[in-house]
């Protein structure tokens, strides 16, 4: 069920209006990246990254999947860490993060409601129930969840300003011609296939998006790398990646081997550093590398660089 909402606000400080809006309103930060949300400021079209100031008036309409009626299972969920506010797990690559677009079971949400019953759900309207934010079904690795609507409304605000730091690795198409890289370019609905996204340079359509990466290993047909992302679109790594000629192997919509059934989307969430909501502390958590990843490094012969005596900062800081 689709719910439309129209929501405003006098602003009582200056910022970027998703920030502002986001603590303001308590909404999740992932409705600013919704193709259908629109921003206005004192009447006028705005965007996520304007700035306003003190007085300004702004609305944001968006809309939003409301679960009602969500059926709690029994599913397993890989627990990297838990306290009273927040839950970090290491998602199985296959598993949808939470129901939508036809899928109403197996999600991530509907484990969370059989392990905590509804006081999980930190939203007025049931809506993505702890949720902050997500990762595409095909990807794997590290999630914080907030156990409580104080943590849901300050992780939501980390991630909407970017505090969180979330690194990546994939492996992908080589060769790569420098060590290190970065792709900015604005990101899109495909217009034929509207489950694609693609890179556009008209400013009018899209939204910006910024990925940094290195290369950790690269023998001029594969390559493992580490990735930043300084923005949260849907899609972004694959879509950033592919656009420039090194899509990530066995991507079903933006690679052309992924009629190579033995393996699986190659991209994994393997590290978030964020500051927990109650204590301020600064929290970094590391799903280690699936066993899909290691096979197909194995058979690929790509070494293992976390098992290697190389620093964790080194293959961190891009």
């Amino acid at each position: 069920m689709i719910n439309n909402k129209t929501l405003s606000f006098t602003s009582l400080e200056n910022g970027r209006v998703d920030s502002i809006a986001t603590a303001t309103l308590n909404i999740s930060r992932t409705i600013f990246s919704k193709d259908d949300t629109s921003i206005t400021i004192n009447g006028k079209i705005g965007k996520k990254s304007s700035k306003i100031k003190e007085g300004d008036f702004v609305t944001v309409s968006y809309s939003e999947d409301i679960f009602i009626g969500l059926i709690p299972e029994d599913i397993k969920l890989n627990i990297l860490y838990e306290d009273d506010d927040i839950l970090v797990i290491d998602k199985e690559e296959g598993m949808v993060v939470h129901p939508g677009s036809g899928v109403n079971s197996g999600t991530v949400v509907n484990a969370l409601l059989f392990i905590y019953g509804e006081k999980i759900l930190t939203d007025q309207d049931e809506i993505r129930p702890g949720i902050v934010h997500r990762l595409d079904k095909d990807t794997s690795g590290v999630m914080v969840i907030a156990k409580n609507a104080e943590s849901h409304r300050v992780l939501s605000e980390q991630f909407a300003k970017h505090t969180t730091q979330k690194e990546y690795v994939a492996l992908t198409k080589g060769r790569f011609k420098a060590p290190l890289g970065t792709i900015e370019s604005r990101i899109t609905r495909d217009k034929v296939n509207r489950k694609r996204y693609t890179v556009t340079n008209n400013k009018s359509e899209g939204k910006d998006a910024l990925t940094k990466y290195r290369v950790l290993y690269d023998d001029g047909k594969y390559a493992l790398l580490s990735i930043k992302i300084l923005t949260g679109r849907t899609h972004q790594i694959r879509v950033h990646l592919s656009s420039i000629g090194h899509p990530v192997l066995f991507d079903p919509i933006y690679s052309r081997d992924s009629q190579n059934t033995q393996y699986s989307l190659m991209l994994h969430s393997r590290k978030l550093t964020l500051n927990h909501p109650r204590s301020g502390n600064k929290m970094s958590f590391i799903a280690p590398l699936p066993l899909r990843f290691l096979s197909a490094m194995d058979s690929f012969n790509i070494p293992n660089p976390y098992n290697s005596v190389v620093e964790e900062s080194e293959i961190s800081n891009l």
